[in-house]
């Protein structure tokens, strides 16, 4: 480590002295002109800042050890000093990716990698970390340093905000969802025939999942068949069963899927594709709570809650003669609007974090979620898959990143695309960052002022004068202007 005294030091990229690495109370040169020693300030400011900071020799074992790594390790300095820091942390990246080789061995410093480590009660611990050389006078690599931060409270905070933000299966902080979430109680409660209109991927099953999942029927079965996914003759026996003789091949007789959800919940997606004979079949059923199988004379009787979903607009179907006017409103009781991802962006990283929880537990990882780059990506790109897309994207990177944070490397192909012409905001100030954050919302909101000031989490009339002050009323788009400037909502 070079040789200890009054040889001068000097931190290399933020970090402390060589000589402070020698040990853990190393002697105090005498103090001249009234002034503290150098190596007692070091000391004293390594010791009162909340950050853990360590130092190893070449051979990483531990040389210096404030009290803040006393304090989140649960380890006293006295039991970590000499000791290898594999032993004292035991983190997750210590045997196969440990950070402060691989600045040692490259001269690249790590900054703000999260990584979780084991403290004295053997409770895992989150923490982030960044890594230095540590070098003497000469420029020779005497060590490294280590600093690290507890994120327990930060973990703790993200947990308390998801469960915040969650109903039932769903998780969303977009004012529309959140206006959903209100209503779906009472909705789930009464035994009217639901319609979920909403883009592909958007969610529509989870949310009439959540709907079962909270009504009467609960405890009856909840069965799902995808009108659009079968031609019309085998869907009318699927959906109604038949019996034997009824068609070549029926050998016996079979339930259909009415049958099987009684007493519970029928879910019949993609029902716009249904074809025109069909739709007289399942109005009768509707209608008369009746149904006869294939080949049969005999009505059975249907206690059965319908949920009907849609990616496309019933109602313009019905103008075109496409739907049924008699079924749409039979079917059109309580009709709910899922809003694609592209407008409500601020729910990416809620359901980033979902899905990167959910298969770290399915694939035994320890994945810490999207760095930097990479949610600037997911926050750019426009999910035309919404949902089912951006969890295909998530589990695309599990195949790639085997651990720490999922890069934009790790992402499908068509989301590196993005990264290509995306400009990230270095050099912005913060006016321009603010100004850009407020337009974004008002135009997930529609430019309605109530609800963006919702989002933002500030004051209407704050809102209002942000709009005047970066000039935001002249982009308000001709069909959203009102006799004031800007508007009312």
């Amino acid at each position: 480590m070079g040789e200890a005294g009054g040889t001068a030091r000097e931190f290399e990229a933020g970090v402390m002295p060589a000589t402070l690495a020698e040990t853990s109370s190393p002697p105090v040169p005498p103090a001249g002109h009234g002034s503290p020693p150098p190596l007692e300030w070091a000391r004293t400011i390594l010791d009162s800042i909340a950050d853990g900071v360590f130092t190893v020799d070449a051979d990483f074992r531990i040389t210096f050890f404030n009290k803040a790594a006393e304090r989140i390790t649960g380890v006293p300095a006295q039991d970590a000093l000499g000791r290898p820091c594999c032993e004292v942390f035991r983190a997750n990246i210590c045997e196969t990716a440990c950070a402060l080789r691989h600045t040692m061995e490259t001269g690249q410093a790590v900054v703000d990698q999260a990584v979780a480590i084991l403290n004295a009660d053997n409770r895992e611990v989150p923490i982030s970390i960044s890594t230095a050389l540590l070098k003497d006078d000469t420029g020779r690599t005497v060590g490294g340093v280590e600093t690290f931060r507890d994120l327990t409270d930060v973990e703790t905070l993200r947990r308390e905000i998801q469960r915040k933000y969650r109903f039932g299966d769903i998780l969303s902080k977009a004012p529309a969802m959140q206006r959903l979430f209100t209503i779906l109680p009472a909705i789930s409660q009464s035994e009217s025939t639901v319609l979920i209109q909403g883009e592909s991927g958007t969610g529509k099953e989870v949310l009439a999942r959540t709907i079962h999942s909270l009504s009467r029927r609960a405890k009856g079965p909840f069965v799902a068949v995808n009108c659009g996914a079968l031609p019309d003759t085998l869907l009318e026996s699927e959906l109604f069963g038949h019996v034997a003789g009824a068609f070549t091949d029926a050998k016996r007789n079979r339930s259909g899927r009415f049958a099987l959800a009684e007493g519970g919940t029928l879910f019949l997606d993609e029902i716009g594709d249904v074809s025109a004979a069909l739709q007289v079949r399942l109005l009768r059923v509707l209608e008369e709570r009746v149904y006869e199988p294939l080949g049969s004379s005999k009505s059975c009787k249907a206690d059965v809650r319908i949920i009907a979903a849609s990616n496309k607009d019933l109602e313009q179907l019905v103008n075109e003669g496409l739907f049924r006017k008699d079924l749409f409103y039979r079917i059109n009781v309580v009709k709910l609007w899922l809003p694609p991802l592209s407008q409500r962006r601020e729910d990416i990283p809620l359901l980033v974090n979902h899905f990167v929880d959910r298969f770290n537990r399915l694939q035994s990882k320890k994945i810490f979620g999207l760095s930097h780059e990479a949610l600037q990506i997911f926050m750019t790109h426009d999910w035309p898959g919404n949902i089912r897309e951006l969890e295909n994207a998530v589990e695309h990177a599990f195949i790639l990143c085997r651990e720490g944070w999922i890069r934009p490397e790790h992402l499908p192909e068509h989301l590196q695309k993005v990264r290509e012409g995306f400009e990230p905001l270095r050099g912005w100030t913060l006016d321009a960052i603010e100004k850009r954050a407020i337009w974004e919302a008002l135009e997930r909101n529609q430019w309605k002022r109530m609800a963006t000031a919702r989002e933002l989490g500030i004051d209407k009339n704050t809102l209002r004068r942000k709009i005047l002050r970066h000039r935001l009323d002249s982009l308000i788009p001709p069909q959203r202007r009102k006799p004031s400037s800007l508007g009312r909502s």
